[in-house]
């Protein structure tokens, strides 16, 4: 059997890969939104704006950051709109069985939810970075560090202060560094490996640190 590697395929692959994962990412990420607006007993209004917020707070601040004008989320309403279609859909379920929170079934969605928020994690880290390149940073590596981690972890912390809770980044297993080691390898890799093996191992990364993170209940030490 004969292979023909084509640099344009595996590209169009790769993004097509990371489309994908963006939108597994931005439910996850407006799930986590929406069930904190919930718990925090907000009407309809509010579990669309913190799911919304969690989705999309991190790329809008990315974007701010870099100076693009006006924000992607404005151009396209696709991830706004799976946002708010998630967050609806949650109120829904809930508004109509109000003890599916205390039932065993939301232990299983939040394990799995767990999952897809680190998958979210990584890809979104791994796009603020590719972001702040196209936009032609690609020479301040502190700033697509930077950028990286704020576009994965800038939605939840946006979701907390509105929420009036201590954002979860600074207190639970490790998460934002899990998105620091990610951003940090995908900059070091970025010159001698093809970006989107770059974006693919940061990814591995982060889902893998995080995961491992939620199982084992790993902290950064803190003073008791």
């Amino acid at each position: 059997m004969r292979f023909i590697f084509n640099g344009k395929k595996i590209v169009e692959y790769s993004n097509s890969v990371i489309y994908a994962a963006e939108l597994i990412g931005t439910i996850a990420f407006a799930s986590s939104g929406a069930l904190v607006a919930i718990r925090k007993n907000m009407d309809l209004f509010g579990v669309i704006a913190l799911s919304m917020t969690t989705a999309l707070g991190g790329g809008f601040l990315r974007d701010v950051v870099l100076g693009i004008r006006p924000p992607k989320m404005f151009i396209n309403a696709t991830y706004a709109l799976l946002a708010v279609g998630t967050g609806c859909l949650l109120f829904a379920l809930v508004y109509v069985n109000k003890y599916i929170l205390e039932s065993h079934f939301i232990d299983k969605y939040e394990k799995l939810m767990n999952f897809l928020d680190a998958v979210g994690l990584g890809v979104f880290t791994a796009v603020g970075i590719n972001t702040a390149i196209a936009a032609g940073f690609g020479g301040n590596y502190f700033l697509l560090v930077f950028v990286g981690v704020m576009t994965g972890v800038g939605g939840g912390l946006v979701r907390d202060i509105l929420a009036g809770l201590t954002p979860s980044i600074l207190v639970e297993q490790i998460y934002a560094t899990a998105s620091i080691v990610g951003a940090i390898a995908y900059v070091l890799l970025l010159p001698i490996v093809p970006q989107a093996v770059a974006v693919l191992i940061c990814t591995v990364f982060v889902v893998a640190l995080r995961m491992l993170a939620v199982k084992f209940g790993w902290h950064l030490p803190k003073i008791r």
